[in-house]
């Protein structure tokens, strides 16, 4: 079967490519905190894919940072705006190297296996996201068998596979992020100051020279793949008493000022002298609400 064309956003895509963009960048700028690189590097991403009717090669973007900054947030959104059902459309495919590639001894069946189920699911639909979740947890070797339908090609394996978005999550580069932004503290600099150019380097080596990594001298890396790497940036605690206040809402519960401090200030954070960033970003918010209420 022809994957659907780009006319044609059903039966994957739920909105017009314009509602869409429009409404995803409502959503990061309201809902995700303290990520300024994130929503610029989303929305570059997003709207120049979705805007080319025949793109040259998928969408591929890596976004990488430290426990709770939003990197599983954020692909959950995108999802969401992109494909009706999100995380739930038969056009999404998540893999998690624990669910799904747990063993190590069993690298090469689950390399035939994943390489079948793309080739699969982008013949029933070209317009497809695959997100992979814990890359520094997966096997090195394993990612670099879907390499061939990441590149810039017509056709692969008879499919025609260039309308699909790949997303990867990855802890990876985390510690290099976090001591850069530290650095830019000590010398009284906004988060706001750092660039893209400043992480990107340091995140792809912390990525493909780490043999506990999923992109351990990875192809993917080596050949330039990736098109969008995103730095998640560690978060402060006015960021974090913005997650506990948007909790509260989503909750239903009272924003009550005592709550939010409280919360706050339950959440460890680092270095262990300054304090300044926290070490589990917003990951733990809604657990430490309940203790309150």
């Amino acid at each position: 079967r022809a994957a659907p064309g780009p006319e044609r956003f059903s039966p994957a895509f739920s909105k017009s490519r314009f509602d869409f963009a429009s409404g995803l960048e409502c959503d990061l700028a309201t809902n995700l905190v303290g990520q300024p690189l994130v929503r610029q590097q989303v929305m570059k991403g997003v709207r120049e894919f979705l805007e080319n009717r025949n793109p040259v090669k998928p969408l591929v973007m890596s976004f990488h940072g430290s426990t709770g900054t939003g990197k599983t947030y954020v692909s959950s959104m995108l999802v969401r705006y992109l494909f009706q059902g999100g995380l739930q459309s038969p056009y999404v495919h998540q893999f998690s190297p624990v669910l799904h590639f747990p063993h190590a001894e069993q690298v090469e069946q689950y390399k035939e296996n994943l390489k079948r189920w793309i080739q699969g699911n982008l013949t029933n639909c070209g317009r497809s996201a695959f997100l992979f979740e814990e890359m520094d947890k997966m096997h090195p070797g394993l990612i670099d068998v879907i390499i061939p339908f990441l590149g810039p090609s017509w056709v692969v394996f008879g499919t025609n596979y260039r309308k699909a978005i790949f997303i990867f999550v990855s802890s990876a580069g985390g510690e290099q992020i976090n001591e850069m932004m530290l650095d830019l503290w000590r010398a009284r600099k906004d988060r706001e100051e750092i660039g893209l150019q400043d992480l990107e380097p340091a995140i792809s080596k912390a990525a493909f020279e780490n043999p506990q990594n999923g992109f351990w001298k990875s192809g993917i890396i080596k050949e330039h793949l990736i098109d969008f790497i995103v730095p998640f940036l560690p978060l402060k605690r006015h960021h974090v008493k913005q997650c506990v206040i948007s909790e509260l809402v989503q909750q239903g519960l009272e924003v009550r000022a005592d709550v939010v401090q409280e919360v706050a200030d339950s959440i460890p954070y680092f270095p262990e002298e300054e304090k300044i960033f926290s070490s589990t970003g917003c990951k733990t918010v809604a657990s430490w609400i309940s203790f309150f209420f």
